[in-house]
């Protein structure tokens, strides 16, 4: 389907952060665009002040009966009256990947997958072909601190776009780069093993354009599996790869360091966000810069004013008292590199986190791990389990969590009691942990902490 010459779409779903940003990119380009979702909230508010027609409530009335194309997303349950219904109308029905997938392969497209880091990544790389001019399409999974928005548009028939494994759905996508930062086990209530989910990370490396590039984290298994014309592997440190950091200066809660690529040396980068993951995050979106033959120059004035996303190692405050983070780590592997990162930021400071599990499935396949992950802090403050999606699961609590932490300072609380134990305890390096509501904790946090 041509996606650049519809005129009137449909959305069941629209407030999702992915589906916000479809939305945007067909209002922008002029399209009619009505929705659903369930509930109000300020992206939703953003959306309609940018003249998107929504509403709250399954209602077969409000459906936009002139629309071209419908679009769901897989968290919309089958039952949906309004899905339903154009389905039985005859309707075009598509799911969000299918329209990645003819954004894929009408724009030249960089893609950004990965158990980890794809948010950030795809948001660096769209946020330096924006400031140095290049240009480009974004449709990101996270928003951008520097624009408060998950969407960009540009002339530039450019894409850059997250590639989510959830549902499978990035396999639909055909990008001429695409980034493969990791391949470590999620999602096994669709995957089932790890193995599975290995092969369809590998899957996505083979439906790179032909003559594309695949840039991948270095030491990655499999790697002779990888689809792409051309290989460009980029690690933190590991100078056995073709593109990686060298000299890293902390500095202010942030990076100093020169980046080495398959091209030559990129000296003195700035990056002001925290985490050492982000600074090897920056390693590969600098080399889809690189490839795409933006200048050191450019390169390097584009990354200092580089603000992170939101809910990504995102420093809410930052003083000589107190320091409080707050990040969407759901997965062990992420939650140990943002809690040991922070400590080495902020050396001496005690270390509390406030975590809310994400998924029954996640935390039973994971709980060791997670509960080593979370003894790198001093005290862990765990909320119940977020179930999304999910229904519980018989004995998947929290508490499962607690009983393999080694550490002995972890306690079991609700949201109302957090708030009341950062009223009163000594606070000096604060982090908030989840993907789940945890961030309707995130404002009032803040104001207490400034209050004090």
């Amino acid at each position: 389907m041509n996606v650049q010459h519809l005129k009137r779409v449909y959305f069941i779903g629209i407030g999702g952060i992915g589906m916000s940003a479809i939305a945007r990119f067909f209002n922008e380009r002029g399209a009619t665009v009505h929705g659903y979702d369930r509930v109000a909230t300020p992206l939703t508010q953003k959306l309609e002040e940018e003249g998107m027609i929504i509403h709250y409530s399954e209602d077969l009335n409000a459906l936009d009966k002139e629309t071209e194309l419908i679009v769901y997303t897989p968290a919309i349950p089958s039952s949906n009256q309004e899905l339903i219904w154009y389905r039985d109308q005859g309707y075009p029905v598509y799911k969000r990947s299918d329209v990645l997938q003819w954004i894929t392969q009408s724009l030249f497209s960089i893609t950004v997958a990965g158990t980890h880091g794809k948010t950030t990544i795809s948001t660096m790389i769209a946020y330096l072909l924006r400031e140095t001019g290049f240009g480009c399409n974004a449709f990101l999974g996270g928003v951008s601190v520097n624009y408060g928005r998950n969407y960009w548009s540009s002339e530039r028939e450019v894409a850059v776009i997250e590639a989510d494994e959830y549902d499978r759905s990035f396999l639909k996508l055909f990008p001429d780069i695409a980034v493969l930062t990791a391949m470590d086990a999620d999602h096994l209530d669709i995957y089932g093993t790890a193995a599975e989910v290995e092969s369809a990370f590998i899957q996505y490396t083979q439906n790179i354009k032909h003559n594309g590039t695949l840039i991948v984290k270095h030491g990655m298994s499999r790697t002779n599996e990888l689809g792409g014309s051309e290989q460009v592997h980029y690690s933190l440190q590991n100078d056995a790869a073709a593109c990686y950091a060298r000299n890293i200066v902390q500095h202010n809660g942030g990076y100093r360091f020169d980046v080495v690529t398959h091209r030559g040396v990129i000296e003195n980068v700035e990056l002001q966000i925290g985490g050492m993951h982000n600074v090897e995050n920056a390693v590969a979106a600098i080399t889809v810069a690189v490839l795409l033959e933006i200048s050191a120059a450019e390169i390097v004035k584009a990354m200092r004013g580089f603000r992170g996303v939101k809910r990504r190692f995102e420093y809410l405050m930052k003083t000589d008292r107190i320091v409080y983070i707050d990040d969407y780590a759901h997965h062990p592997e992420e939650l140990r590199a943002l809690i040991s990162s922070a400590k080495r930021l902020f050396p001496g400071r005690r270390c509390v986190v406030v975590f809310q599990p994400h998924l029954y499935s996640r935390t039973r396949d994971f709980a060791e791990d997670f509960a080593h992950s979370l003894d790198l802090a001093d005290e862990v403050l765990l909320l119940d389990i977020y179930p999304a999606r999910e229904l519980p699961i018989e004995g998947i609590t929290s508490a499962i969590l607690a009983k393999h932490m080694a550490n002995p300072a972890h306690t079991l609380l609700s949201k109302e009691a957090v708030l009341e134990y950062v009223k009163r305890a000594p606070i000096e390096l604060l982090i908030t942990a989840g993907a789940g509501d945890i961030d309707q904790l995130v404002g009032p946090i803040k104001e207490i902490l400034e209050k004090r």
